[in-house]
């Protein structure tokens, strides 16, 4: 089904309408630019402006749907009019044809139609000058330029800046989508940040209850399901406090928020000493100097839910934790007694290793887990910033 051909726009059957009237008004008072005794006069009927302005004024509508077309006819109708008593209107109305197959035409039309109209100013004065030997011939080519040269001109000047707009209208759509796109992997790796510390924090909480809850259940003893109980409610009440503590930060317009400390190595002591109270054998050996915030994050983290898969995983036996800098680098390691086809103690409880791998990747480190001689091994080696305060 071929396509209909485009509208012509409102404003250019404004223009034709208003040209048209003001034609025949100015033909009707006798309003023309050479007298009928001029030379170039070959028309003499009175009527004879009419018809290259009826032709003009029906190029008009053309003007944005085929420029080139409309500009086309009007030069033919231009050429009429010079053999006549001419009109004032036929020529204005020839100039915004001009004017609108630069503006409205195609690219090639922008950048030609000025070159040839400017290559016809120049001829048309220097031409005539030199065969007639007569400075006044100079005005023929002033004419050309006002006709065709200057709006031709103005049409490329105008296109120039609406292309410039259009470019920078572009970019800024550009840079407003490249925006929204940083927005989004900004919430993203929020999102995973905090899904990493819910994970971390929370997980060493409720794995030590389920531990102990199956304790109390399993065991017919008042004081192991008393024992058992206590580790319950302390565990329970540090990990209200962990989650109020994120729920909080998630909803920072309420006004509750209450600033916290960022976890550092020097509270392994004490992290130990939990894992100690939930029934591991927990050694520590922490060699290490100051390091910077970040890796003192990653590492606490990261020997956290080592601890924590030790609660839920591993035999019985004793759990080693090793901290050491070397250089720029600090190594940690958690070694616990392993034995093949172990499951986990309490149901549904998973391994974390996602999250201490993603956290090792984040600062450029290397993560390494799985069996080591008839133990679970995880090592971590941590890149030290240029930043070190040590």
């Amino acid at each position: 089904m071929p396509l209909a051909p485009p509208r012509p726009h409102r404003d250019d059957w404004s223009i034709a309408v208003g040209g048209l009237l003001g034609g025949v008004l100015m033909w009707a008072l006798g309003i023309h630019p050479r007298p009928a005794s001029d030379p170039l006069v070959l028309w003499h009927a009175p009527w004879a402006p009419l018809v290259p302005l009826a032709v003009t004024v029906a190029c008009e509508p053309l003007r944005r749907t085929r420029p080139r077309l409309g500009l086309l006819i009007g030069t033919a109708a231009l050429t009429l009019d010079t053999v006549t008593v001419g009109s004032i209107v036929t020529v204005v109305l020839y100039t915004d044809l001009m004017y609108a197959a630069v503006l409205y035409g195609t690219p090639a039309s922008a950048r030609r139609i000025p070159w040839v109209t400017g290559m016809l100013t120049v001829l048309g004065g220097l031409v005539p000058a030199a065969l007639w030997r007569d400075p006044q011939a100079l005005l023929i080519g002033v004419a050309v330029g006002v006709v065709a040269f200057a709006p031709a001109a103005t049409g490329w000047v105008v296109r120039n800046h609406r292309d410039a707009a259009e470019a920078a209208r572009l970019r800024a759509e550009q840079t407003a989508l490249l925006a929204e796109m940083d927005r989004t992997q900004a919430v993203t790796a929020e999102r995973a940040r905090f899904a990493r510390e819910l994970h971390d924090m929370v997980a060493n909480h409720l794995s030590a209850i389920a531990i102990h809850s199956t304790a109390a259940l399993s065991l017919d003893d008042p004081g192991t399901s008393r024992d058992a109980l206590a580790v319950i409610r302390e565990n329970s009440v540090e990990g209200l406090a962990e989650m109020r503590r994120l729920i909080g930060i998630l909803r920072d317009s309420s006004g509750d928020l209450e600033p916290s400390a960022i976890p550092t190595l020097d509270g392994l002591a004490a992290l130990v000493e939990g894992a100690r109270a939930n029934g591991l054998d927990v050694t520590l050996d922490a060699g290490h100097d100051r390091v910077p915030a970040p890796v003192e994050l990653a590492a606490y983290r990261i020997v956290q839910e080592s601890l924590t898969n030790a609660l839920k995983h591993a035999a019985e036996g004793r759990v080693d934790v090793v901290l050491r800098r070397e250089n720029d680098t600090l190594h940690v390691g958690v070694t616990s007694p392993y034995r093949p086809g172990d499951t986990a103690r309490a149901p549904g409880s998973g391994s974390g290793l996602t999250g201490m791998r993603e956290r090792s990747a984040l600062l450029g480190g290397r993560f390494e887990a799985g069996p080591e001689d008839g133990r679970w091994a995880v090592r971590t080696t941590l890149p030290l910033t240029e930043g070190d305060p040590a």
